[in-house]
Formats: C-alpha cells, sequence, structure tokens
C-alpha cells in the first residue's frame, strides 16, 4: 500500500488531496501546526478525520519534520502548508521566508539524506510571475516575484529544480 504525507492537511487544498489518495488506496498521513484551537473541520466534513493518521509537525522545526517523515515512511510527500497570505509576508518576511521557502528545502534535504525514492510535490504559485506583463503565462514566461511570499516560493521552485538535478530526487511544483 502507498502512503503519502501531506503537510497542510487541513488547509484549504489539504482534505482534498487527502480524500482523492484514500480513494485511491494510499495510508495518508497529514502535518498539522500545534494551535490552541485545531482546525480539522474540513477533514471532519468530508467524513475523512478517522482515516488519515495526524502528526503535529512545524516547517521551521527540522526535527519535526524529520519524525514526521519516520513516522510516515511515505512514498510521497505533498508540501502544501504555507505561510500563503500576500499581504502577511510584506509585515512577515522572515517568518515568510523560513516556512515558504526553507520549510521546502527542508523537506529536500531529508529526502537526500534519509530515502531519495520519495516523491516530493512543492505546492506553487502564480504570484511567481508578479510583474510579468505576457498573458497567458506559461512554463517560459519570465517570473518576477514582487512580495516576499511569491520570493519564497520562487525560492522553492528552483531548490526542487536544483535537487532534481543534481540528486536525482523526485521534485516537482
Amino acid at each position: 500500500m502507498k502512503r503519502a504525507l501531506i503537510t497542510g492537511i487541513t488547509g484549504q487544498d489539504g482534505p482534498y488531496l487527502a480524500q482523492l489518495l484514500l480513494n485511491k488506496g494510499y495510508k495518508v498521513f497529514g502535518t498539522y501546526r500545534r494551535v490552541s484551537t485545531p482546525n480539522f473541520w474540513r477533514l471532519q466534513d468530508l467524513g475523512i478525520i478517522n482515516k488519515v493518521t495526524l502528526i503535529p509537525a512545524d516547517l521551521t522545526d527540522m526535527a519535526s519534520l524529520l519524525e514526521a517523515v519516520k513516522i510516515s515512511d511515505p512514498h510521497e510527500i505533498y508540501n502544501l502548508a504555507a505561510q500563503s497570505f500576500v499581504g502577511s509576508s510584506f509585515d512577515q518576511p522572515l517568518l515568510t521566508t523560513d516556512i515558504d521557502a526553507s520549510g521546502s528545502t527542508r523537506f529536500l534535504e531529508i529526502i537526500r539524506h534519509l530515502n531519495k525514492d520519495i516523491k516530493f510535490y512543492q505546492a506553487s504559485t502564480s504570484e511567481l510571475y508578479g510583474a510579468s506583463k505576457s498573458s497567458p503565462q506559461n512554463e517560459l514566461t519570465t517570473m518576477i516575484p514582487n512580495s516576499p511570499y511569491a520570493a519564497a516560493k520562487m525560492h522553492s521552485f528552483h531548490m526542487c529544480r536544483i535537487y532534481r538535478q543534481s540528486y536525482g530526487i523526485h521534485a516537482s511544483h
């Protein structure tokens, strides 16, 4: 049975990905932030809260990410967690960078050292194109990020490319 680890499983897209993977026969693990009021309502609404294994983790904490990977022993990691509010990224650029840029790099390092066969998916954003004048945009469009959020996501974009080319890791975005 395939195993998947989803970061941000309680967010906008995580529960739907979890449901899709469960329907495909996966064992699904998901990370969530430790907060005073857990935010599991989307998983509950889809009726899958008892079908996933939840693991507390923090994208800024390498030890908690390593523990999540060791517990789940995944074939695939889907990194959907992020500080995703563009406005907040201007108020907290260092936190945004630590979560959105360094968080994905932490996972790539874990994969590189623990198991290069783990497939890694990094959620991306159209914000990478920012100030680009061309429309519609495609893979050849120049990326001109214009927020700390977009710059952090661009870092993740390039780190996936670097780890794919340099270490042979399956990393997509």
